[in-house]
């Protein structure tokens, strides 16, 4: 089975920095947010060896409207329990943790932090990597890279 990459849209895709438009603008309405998504992100995530995976507020919201823009196709989505975990862990943290279900697993997100590593550390048998992104510039090349890199580091 392939690792999974999970990837959160408000933050590494939409970056809330003040950033020139990447795309079109939305129109008929849309959020206007939309026009920050940078098509080659789809690209870079596309040829990466692993399942994506939203994992986002954005629910089945992001395939209509997120995938579509970045030229992917339809990801599954995670369904996050309606528990809070304890502490300073994220509420995505066991979630994704029981979507992964022993497999490796990646995580593109901008509110990741140590509790959140302490956490899967203990809960998850298997490697993971918590990768935060900058919400000020969104997914660069480089946190690309250092998934591509990590997934390489993988035992077949």
């Amino acid at each position: 089975m392939l690792p999974v990459l999970f990837l959160d849209v408000d933050g590494p895709l939409i970056p809330f920095g003040a950033v020139g438009a990447r795309s079109a603008p939305a129109t008929g309405g849309g959020n206007p947010l939309l026009s920050r998504l940078d098509p080659a992100h789809g690209t870079w995530l596309a040829a990466l060896p692993c399942e994506l995976v939203w994992a986002t507020t954005w629910m089945d919201d992001a395939n209509e409207v997120v995938a579509l823009r970045l030229g992917l196709p339809r990801l599954p989505v995670v369904d996050f329990p309606d528990e809070d975990p304890p502490g300073r862990v994220h509420w995505k943290t066991p979630g994704l943790v029981a979507f992964a279900a022993g497999r490796p697993f990646a995580w593109l997100d901008d509110e990741i932090g140590a509790a959140d590593r302490d956490w899967v550390a203990a809960h998850h048998p298997a490697p993971a990597l918590l990768h935060a992104v900058d919400a000020r510039h969104g997914l660069t090349r480089a946190d690309v890279d250092a998934v591509a890199a990590w997934l390489g580091s993988l035992s077949p």
